[in-house]
C-alpha cells in the first residue's frame, strides 16, 4: 500500500479552503485582472491536491532517488521512510491546515569552478519532501506559461536546446552577444516581488504561506541561525522552478522587445548584430533587472562581445553557429582528470581506469556537438601519458620497471635505458620504451575509453538535431 493512502483519507476532513485576494488594476487592465482572478479562482485547492496520496508518493520516490546529505535535523533518506509511517496523518493534516513549517537549511559552501564559492542551503529530508510535493504540482501551472527561450530546469528542454538556438542565432548574423551575469543570484532573489508573482497564478493561500515559510526559512552555518529576508538557496525541490518563475518577467520583456535570447537559468545570452547595439542593449536591460526585479548585474562578469569571445554553458560560439569546448571548460576537464590521476591515490589502475571513464564519458556526451576532434585527441594522448605515470610509479624499483616494460614488448636495452635514466615520471611516460609498452591498443585492452572514440560514436549513431 502507498505510503500516504489511508492517512489522506484520515485526514482530508482538516483541510480548510484558502481565499484568493481581490485584484486591482487601471481599467484599461481590468481584462487581465479578470484572467488573473479567474486563475486565482482554479487554484484556490491545491493543497489538497499536494497533499493527495498519489503526489505525496511520488514526491517520496523522487527524493528517494535523488539522495543527498542530511539537513540539521541528521536525518537521512534512508529514515524518511520510518519517520513517515510514524508521523504521515500529522505530516497530511499540517499541510491541508497550511500551517507547516520548515526548519532552517543547513548552509553548505562549495567551491566555483571560476573561483570562490557558492552557499548551499541543504533542506531537511521531510523539507524536500514537501518541496517536491508542491514543485509537482506547481510545474504543470507554471511551465507552460514560461518562455520559449527559457531552457534551463524545464521539462523536455536542457543546455542541448538552448545551444541549438543560440547557433541559429549566430547563424542569421547576430554574431555580437550580451553575456548577462546575475550577481549572486540565487542570493538575492526578493520575497516580495516572487511571492507576487506566484499570487498572480495560485489563488490557495495556505499553499502561498508554505512557500513564504520555506523562503524565509533560517540558515544554519557554524552552528548558528541565520534569518534570511531574501534569496532562495540552492539545494531545494522548488528552488530551480521558483527562480524560473521570477525571471520569466526578464524573458517576456525581452520578448517585447524583439530580442533573440537563450537563457539557462540564471545565464542569459542576448543576440545582436553590433558591439553599438549590444551595448545600448546591456544598459537598458540592467536598468530593467535593478528597479523592476532588484537583481544585480555584475559588471566585471557580464561583456558585450563577439560570440567567439564568450562561453555559453561552457561551449564557445563560432561564425556561423559552429560550436566547441570553451578554454576554461577544457581546463576544469584537466584539472578534475588531474585529480582522478593523482599517483599517490594507492589505488589500482583498473579502478583509476574506471573512475576515469566515469568522468569523462559523461563529459563528452555533454559535449557531443562540439567540434572538438584536434582537442579530443590531443586530451587522450595527455591522459595516457599521465596513466602511464601510475603505472610505472606502481613498479616502485628500477627492476620492477624495467620487468614490467620488457614483459610489455619493449627490449632489453630500452626497458633498462628507461629505468636507469633517473627522469622523473612524466618524463619517463613518455619515453620511447613507456609507449611501446602502454599503446593505444593496451590502454585499450585496460578498459580505458577514447574520448575522440566515444565522440565519433555519439555522432555516428546518435541524435544529431542540433547540428
Amino acid at each position: 500500500m502507498d505510503l500516504f493512502d489511508e492517512a489522506l483519507k484520515a485526514s482530508l476532513g482538516h483541510g480548510v479552503t484558502g481565499e484568493g485576494g481581490t485584484g486591482t488594476g487601471a481599467q484599461e487592465e481590468q481584462q487581465a485582472t479578470a484572467a488573473w482572478e479567474q486563475n486565482r479562482a482554479l487554484t484556490r485547492h491545491m493543497m489538497e491536491k499536494v497533499a493527495s496520496s498519489a503526489n505525496l508518493n511520488q514526491a517520496y520516490k523522487r527524493v528517494k532517488a535523488n539522495g543527498g546529505a542530511p539537513g540539521v535535523d541528521g536525518m537521512t533518506v534512508n529514515d524518511l521512510r520510518p519517520w513517515l509511517a510514524d508521523n504521515r496523518e500529522r505530516l497530511i493534516v499540517l499541510l491541508l491546515k497550511g500551517n507547516y513549517r520548515p526548519k532552517p537549511v543547513r548552509g553548505v559552501e562549495i567551491p566555483k569552478p571560476g573561483g570562490g564559492v557558492r552557499q548551499l542551503g541543504i533542506p531537511t529530508v521531510v523539507d524536500r519532501l514537501v518541496q517536491q510535493a508542491i514543485a509537482q504540482v506547481l510545474e504543470p501551472i507554471l511551465d507552460p506559461t514560461f518562455s520559449a527561450s527559457s531552457f534551463g530546469f524545464r521539462p523536455g528542454r536542457g543546455a542541448h536546446d538552448a545551444l541549438r538556438q543560440a547557433r541559429e542565432y549566430v547563424a542569421d548574423g547576430y554574431e555580437n552577444v550580451v553575456d548577462l551575469d546575475l550577481e549572486k543570484f540565487f542570493d538575492r532573489v526578493n520575497h516580495d516581488i516572487l511571492m507576487a508573482r506566484l499570487a498572480r497564478r495560485i489563488g490557495d493561500k495556505r499553499l502561498l504561506g508554505i512557500i513564504r515559510s520555506f523562503l524565509q526559512a533560517g540558515m544554519m552555518a557554524d552552528g548558528v541561525c541565520i534569518e534570511r529576508h531574501e534569496g532562495t538557496p540552492q539545494g531545494g525541490p522548488m528552488s530551480p522552478l521558483l527562480a524560473n518563475l521570477l525571471l520569466d518577467d526578464l524573458d517576456k520583456e525581452l520578448e517585447s522587445r524583439g530580442h533573440r535570447f537563450c537563457r539557462y537559468a540564471d545565464d542569459c545570452n542576448i543576440y545582436v548584430r553590433s558591439q553599438v547595439a549590444g551595448e545600448r542593449v546591456m544598459a537598458s536591460v540592467t536598468t530593467f533587472l535593478e528597479k523592476h526585479l532588484r537583481l544585480k548585474v555584475n559588471q566585471q562578469k557580464s561583456a558585450v562581445a563577439p560570440v567567439g569571445e564568450r562561453k555559453f554553458l561552457g561551449h564557445r560560439l563560432g561564425k556561423g553557429g559552429s560550436l566547441g569546448i570553451a578554454p576554461k571548460s577544457l581546463a576544469r576537464a584537466k584539472g578534475r582528470l588531474r585529480q582522478i590521476t593523482r599517483r599517490s591515490r594507492g589505488i589500482s589502475l583498473e579502478r583509476m581506469i574506471n573512475e576515469v571513464n566515469s568522468f569523462t564519458t559523461g563529459w563528452v556526451t555533454y559535449y557531443r556537438y562540439a567540434q572538438a576532434h584536434a582537442t579530443l585527441r590531443d586530451l587522450d594522448s595527455w591522459l595516457r601519458r599521465k596513466l602511464r605515470c601510475v603505472r610505472l610509479m606502481h613498479c616502485k624499483r628500477r627492476w620492477g620497471i624495467a620487468n614490467f616494460l620488457r614483459n610489455a614488448g619493449a627490449t632489453k636495452a630500452q626497458a633498462w635505458g628507461l629505468a636507469l635514466s633517473g627522469k622523473g615520471w612524466w618524463p619517463m611516460a613518455n619515453g620511447p620504451a613507456a609507449k611501446l609498452a602502454m599503446t593505444t591498443a593496451w590502454f585499450t585492452a585496460a578498459g580505458l575509453v577514447s574520448l575522440l572514440g566515444h565522440h565519433a560514436t555519439l555522432n555516428a549513431v546518435g541524435n544529431r538535431r542540433i547540428r
